[in-house]
């Protein structure tokens, strides 16, 4: 842990910047340069055996993508910019939208070959509700299958075509040179770590003044008067065209589009120079929008301390750890906030700004920068404040529908297991945990297999406890679909007093209506005292079905005959003869199985629709219904309808992201029972048989 001090920052000094993108496409490389570049670190961490300094979790560096945002602090001439590089495997997505909200303008990095990824068109839009400015960084130039042009008509095609170079590539492959700055429309090369400028090659230069020209078509929409001098055929000096790239970006009339190959560093001097001259700041924006539907007004006069949690870790060595936005005011060790959730006081500690896992002590953070307080006891999307009245608005995790059993590997551990998973769910708004009554299972939830890989991997190593995942037990129900009537007569004769009960019941299906129980006896057959021991003992036997040992739903008991004895009758003895009659009644009234129903609704593109649709069909299920989508982000999408036996689709987060190559998206609820085919109802029924052999 690294100890020091820092400068209050004016709040249009702290630049906040969140890199995204689909996984593996070098967002973390581009915080390395950024790093070194800055004078941050010595070296280009993370490439060519060197350690590096963001992805320094033991989990990340044995799955080689980052699973967690980390921060990288820098100083780029008059800004401080935070860099927040955010994991975008799908299984730890939701990370990266809590950076989003932390940032004022969102970096997508795509790659030179591939293009924009599905991941990559979630969080476009994810950012676009989050009214952040955007920027693209092609990267990967160097490559030898690298398309510059390619890729950036590809992301013309899915997010507009406002998208504008304001840095290009000279060459690609072995013979990508430099880039070519657009906006002073200079020639620019990295050569032995030396930034090296000159004059706009002939071969190139066409294509940057056609560039420039669209930049500047784009740019004057944001100032009527300039605007219509440009129109009348004036041309826009290179000074106006600097001051408006700032208010163009913040209004979103244009998306700049940089070039570059970290590796290399080239073209990443050139991005910090634009974060630095005209990238926005939080005080650009105005207001930040709050949960009631209000604004707060950002006023570097208002000394009111207001903080939102961004991100929560449970670091190994350091313990809980919050990563904080200041809003409004500034923050210091001592000053006691209120969480707007718990209405509970927080006392801030200690401060610190992070970089990578090392941790630097700042006296104080004002509105605008990011910091990491531990030791408080708050969650992800919290809101701190003097008066704990004011709550920012929150963003909307992904859903956690990939849910698992896990159980451990000794006897014993149950309850520190659940315990530490509990604490990193805590942590992680993705990640829920719960304990299932009926079946006995820890159930996990969380957005894929990944996910839950980590965690365990997690508790092995921290705790010295292992576990495993197993099958999540289905929640099935048993009923009967046809009346029966049977009588249940119990007798045992002892020394003294002896127990006698008798009764006849009748079982009738009771669909959608739940448990019924009618008293039809007349003529004092059975005393009135002996009916409600009657109806206990048959509710005893709707925990356990007939079956496969699960509950009986849906279904009538009417009690209609019977005998007592004045002496050796009692409710214990009634209780036990209504189990009996209740038992042979059921296994003369068709017994079947039913299954939870899922209901599901599936967006994928169109492409993918039939192969979604084959798959319901496969997995038991039925299509009942199909709609093109047109919400923002989703043209050329299909959503689908369907209801599909649970049991089919406890995976399904894993199987679609196969089916559409990860750009399909679904909700699920569950609610219904359908009576399962033969095949499965015996299959369940010998299940049952043989652990009733065996005792268990």
């Amino acid at each position: 842990m690294l100890l020091g001090g820092s400068m209050v920052q004016e709040i249009s000094q702290v630049k906040n910047l969140a890199l995204v993108g689909q996984g593996g496409v070098g967002k973390t490389m581009l915080a390395e340069a950024a790093l070194h570049l800055s004078g941050k670190t010595s070296r280009l961490g993370g490439h060519a055996g060197t350690k590096p300094t963001l992805d320094y979790d033991r989990e990340e560096g044995a799955r080689g993508f980052s699973i967690s945002t980390t921060l990288a602090p820098i100083t780029w001439h008059s800004s401080c910019i935070n860099v927040l590089d955010a994991p975008c495997y799908p299984d730890f997505v939701g990370d990266a939208y809590g950076a989003l909200s932390a940032a004022e303008t969102a970096v997508f990095v795509i790659d030179a070959s591939s293009g924009p990824g599905a991941i990559t068109t979630r969080l476009w839009y994810a950012a676009q509700d989050l009214s952040l400015a955007r920027a693209l960084f092609i990267n990967r130039l160097d490559r030898s299958d690298a398309d510059w042009q390619t890729a950036l008509d590809r992301a013309r095609e899915l997010y507009g075509d406002r998208l504008v170079p304001v840095t290009m590539p000279m060459g690609s492959g072995e013979n990508f040179l430099g880039i070519i700055d657009v906006i002073h429309m200079r020639a620019r090369s990295l050569k032995d770590g030396v930034i090296h400028e000159d004059d706009i090659p002939q071969a190139y230069q066409a294509a940057a003044d056609a560039a420039r020209a669209q930049l500047i078509e784009f740019v004057v929409e944001i100032d009527d008067d300039l605007m219509m001098k440009y129109l009348e055929g004036e041309a826009v000096t290179q000074e106006e065209l600097e001051n408006l790239l700032g208010k163009a970006l913040v209004a979103r009339t244009f998306v700049p589009v940089f070039a570059g190959a970290c590796v290399r560093e080239e073209g990443v001097t050139s991005l910090l120079n634009a974060i630095d001259e005209w990238f926005p700041s939080m005080s650009d924006f105005g207001r930040i929008p709050l949960i009631n539907g209000e604004e707060l007004d950002i006023s570097p006069d208002d000394t009111r301390p207001v903080a939102f949690v961004f991100k929560s870790l449970n670091d190994a060595q350091n313990g809980r750890l919050s990563f904080v936005k200041v809003l409004a005011g500034t923050i210091a060790p001592s000053c006691e906030l209120i969480c707007a959730r718990t209405r509970k006081k927080e006392r801030l500690g200690h401060l610190y700004h992070m970089c990578g896992k090392e941790l630097l002590e700042v006296k104080e953070v004002a509105a605008g920068d990011v910091c990491v307080v531990p030791k408080l006891d708050v969650q992800t999307g919290d809101t701190l404040s003097a008066t704990g009245k004011v709550e920012a608005a929150s963003f909307r995790f992904p859903n956690s529908l990939y849910r698992v059993a896990i159980e451990p590997d000794e006897r014993g551990s149950e309850g520190k297991i659940f315990a530490f998973i509990e604490k990193s769910a805590a942590a992680d708004p993705t990640l829920h945990v719960d304990r299932d009554e009926e079946t006995g299972q820890t159930i996990v939830s969380a957005i894929g297999e990944a996910q839950v890989a980590v965690l365990l991997d997690r508790l092995q190593a921290r705790t010295g406890l292992h576990a495993h995942v197993v099958a999540l037990r289905i929640a099935y129900r048993e009923t009967i679909r046809r009346v029966a009537s049977a009588q249940g007569r119990y007798k045992k004769q002892t020394g003294g007093a002896g127990q006698y009960g008798d009764c006849w019941l009748r079982v009738e299906p009771n669909p959608d209506k739940g448990y019924e129980f009618i008293d039809e006896v007349v003529g004092g057959h059975i005393p009135r005292g002996f009916i409600p021991a009657i109806d206990k003992g048959v509710q005893e036997c709707l925990h356990e079905g007939v079956l496969a040992g699960y509950p009986m739903i849906d279904l009538k008991v009417a009690v209609y005959e019977g005998s007592y004895h004045p002496v050796d009758s009692n409710e214990m003895a009634f209780k036990t003869a209504a189990r009996l009659a209740f038992q042979k009644a059921v296994s003369q009234a068709e017994a079947v199985l039913l299954e939870p129903m899922a209901h599901m609704r599936i967006t994928v593109p169109d492409s993918y629709a039939g192969s979604v649709m084959g798959d319901i069909s496969a997995s038991r299920g039925r299509v009942e219904g199909m709609d093109a989508c047109r919400a923002q982000g989703y043209q050329g999408s299909t959503t689908i309808e369907a209801t599909v036996p649970y049991a089919e689709v406890v995976d399904y987060a894993t199987r679609l992201r196969s089916l559409s190559r990860g750009t399909g998206e679904y909700e699920l609820s569950v609610s219904g029972y359908e009576q399962v085919p033969h095949d499965i109802q015996q299959k369940l029924a010998d299940e049952y048989a043989r652990r009733r052999s065996e005792g268990r």
